[in-house]
């Protein structure tokens, strides 16, 4: 796949939460006099891989263009619990107006990022390549592939029209493997083809059909390794089934190119961030 622009968009994303958090306006901000200043500043309460930055910058631009920002890290740095993130100043209606979708996004897309880099760290002694799924919070695709790449994973298919991902009812639709398979060559000609198989003998006819990639679903460690050894390097095998922290390894050391995890991006726990004035 291409280099995605996970910026596609952003403004847009940006908009519709304040839209949604806004209404027609922010009536308790309306309380602090319209030519009174502050400054602030946020804080993490808790070790985090920081991402989202664009997205915050976003939202007081869009609040308030005279805003002003200072990052005290970097994207995708990893800080300790109680450090300032960053700093920010301008008029005290602004910057309580803006504070909750811009948090918002920095907790959201710092979770995503912070479990992203721990899943990458457990297997960075394999050759495995973490993926993420098509999982994702609707509406924020884009802003949570970003922050599983800042993590340290990567991105599987972005959305439908990228690659073929055939499945088991796209199978039954079509009558066998090496049918589905066949249709999808004569449509799309070069275009990838990774079909899910649940049996060795599934994955032999995905790999007689030649298909690029064969997704592995619910294999046991003891069957992902005989798959490896059936594969003979014809195809990339990827790995999928709901693996967790303690079989993520075992899974990695099978020798299989990819594992998907869909709980990077669809089992968010938000990251503690907290706005304090001064």
């Amino acid at each position: 796949m291409n280099s995605p622009d996970y910026f596609r968009g952003l403004a847009a994303t940006v908009a519709a939460a304040l839209q949604e958090d806004m209404g027609s306006g922010d009536i308790t901000a309306l309380l602090v006099p319209a030519e009174a200043a502050a400054s602030a500043r946020v804080i993490s309460r808790e070790a985090a891989v920081i991402c989202g930055r664009p997205w915050v910058d976003e939202v007081f631009r869009q609040i308030d263009p005279l805003c002003q920002i200072e990052w005290a890290v970097r994207e995708g740095e990893s800080i300790a619990a109680n450090t300032v993130i960053f700093r920010v100043s301008g008029k005290a209606r602004s910057l309580l107006t803006a504070e909750r979708s811009a948090l918002n996004f920095l907790q959201t897309l710092s979770g995503v990022a912070t479990v992203s880099r721990h899943y990458a760290e457990l297997v960075s002694h394999t050759g495995v390549k973490i993926l993420d799924t098509r999982k994702t919070i609707p509406g924020l695709r884009l802003a949570q592939k970003y922050a599983v790449h800042c993590g340290g994973c990567q991105n599987h298919r972005m959305g439908l029209s990228d690659a073929y991902l055939i499945k088991e009812n796209h199978i039954a639709a079509c009558g066998n493997i090496t049918q589905a398979v066949q249709a999808a060559q004569k449509l799309n000609p070069g275009r990838k083809i990774e079909v899910e198989v649940e049996t060795l003998a599934d994955l032999e006819e995905a790999l007689t059909a030649n298909a690029d990639i064969v997704l592995l679903d619910n294999f046991s460690i003891e069957l992902l390794q005989e798959a490896v050894r059936q594969n003979r390097g014809r195809a990339k095998l990827e790995a999928s089934g709901g693996f967790s922290h303690d079989t993520l390894v075992s899974v990695a050391e099978t020798g299989v190119d990819y594992i998907s995890v869909g709980s990077l991006t669809k089992h968010v726990r938000a990251i503690d961030f907290s706005m304090l004035f001064h």
